[in-house]
């Protein structure tokens, strides 16, 4: 019958998903050529015009976790899946309860989330959630943020880095400031894999976590790239093609700004700083920025910024992920 034919279709097309399953938890769920390859798609895609992407996740729906607050993450994400035709469902604390147990299970909610959408986000606090969400899941899940990376953002990131200098290849990029963050993280695991040199600048009780700089090693050893962890901002920058920061306070530590800040002094990139690197080096934050904290307002307002670049970038890097998890192509 028609009735009997489409019901075991559908299990076709679901144990056919399932068993292509792939996540986005790390920068190392992918390898290096797949690293390269997303890239390439999300620097494609700016070019495919708006009319061609519209089909590309039609009927897809996309369903977004966030215990923090967003703008160029949720933003980027939403508008995103709309231009390619698919839809996101906004799903914060209000909707969906904090992912500590508290309201309902972690592995109740993917198992009932993944079920109904085709990709899901998640911005989160801790890591643990994140590999707690992709264990449950019938369909990938995209770390959009959590204590330990933020993958997302380094795709943007490397995006922008391309098309400002033709290529990954042979450049330093140098990290001032809080060594033991989640974008630091994956911007060394990152220019690890991918064979670019990264030097992190940090006071000595905000290096980078342990665990993080073991893989970067390990990855440098067969990359051919060098990773530096020093206490100099200026040892650090010398000879950089690129000079990246993040907020010394991170979300969540806003009741300890002081302290915070005293830790960080002697860490603020400012023009005498950028001048230790290459004379065409470009300044990349994150955001959001505090000027007048952790960079100076003439540097991140200067010609070597390329900030809004950066940022602008999320969208087009994260559609390229998504396309590549759901193995749709262009």
């Amino acid at each position: 019958s028609i009735e009997g034919h489409t019901t075991t279709t559908h299990v076709h097309l679901h144990s056919t998903r399932m068993a292509a399953l792939r996540h986005f938890r790390s920068m190392t769920d992918f390898t290096a050529a797949e690293l390269r390859v997303v890239l390439d798609l999300g620097i494609r895609l700016k070019s495919v015009p708006r009319s061609k992407q519209a089909t590309l996740l039609a009927g897809r729906t996309m369903g977004m976790i966030f215990e923090k607050p967003s703008l160029r993450t949720h933003t980027s994400f939403e508008t995103g899946m709309a231009q390619m035709g698919g839809h996101a469902v906004y799903l914060g604390p209000q909707q969906i309860g904090a992912l500590d147990g508290s309201r309902e299970p972690v592995k109740d909610i993917s198992s009932v989330l993944t079920r109904m959408c085709d990709i899901v986000t998640a911005r989160v606090f801790e890591r643990d959630v994140i590999y707690a969400l992709a264990e449950h899941a019938q369909c990938p899940i995209i770390n959009a943020l959590c204590n330990m990376e933020h993958p997302c953002q380094v795709m943007a990131d490397f995006t922008t880095i391309i098309e400002h200098k033709g290529s990954l290849d042979g450049i330093k990029l140098a990290f001032v400031g809080d060594g033991n963050n989640n974008v630091t993280h994956s911007l060394a695991l990152g220019c690890s894999m991918l064979g670019m040199d990264v030097s992190v600048a940090a006071p000595a009780n905000d290096q980078m976590s342990k665990e993080i700089s073991e893989k970067c090693k390990a990855f440098a050893a067969e990359s051919g790239s060098t990773i530096v962890e020093t206490l100099d901002p200026y040892e650090a920058v010398e000879g950089a093609d690129v000079v990246y920061t993040d907020t010394f306070v991170s979300m969540g530590d806003e009741a300890n700004k002081a302290a915070i800040l005293k830790r960080f002094d002697g860490f603020q990139i400012d023009k005498k700083l950028m001048s230790a690197a290459k004379s065409n080096a470009v300044f990349m934050h994150d955001m959001p920025a505090y000027r007048g904290i952790e960079v100076t307002g003439d540097v991140i307002d200067g010609p070597q910024s390329i900030i809004y670049d950066q940022a602008a970038n999320r969208q087009h890097a994260q559609k390229a992920v998504v396309l590549h998890l759901l193995d749709v192509s262009i």
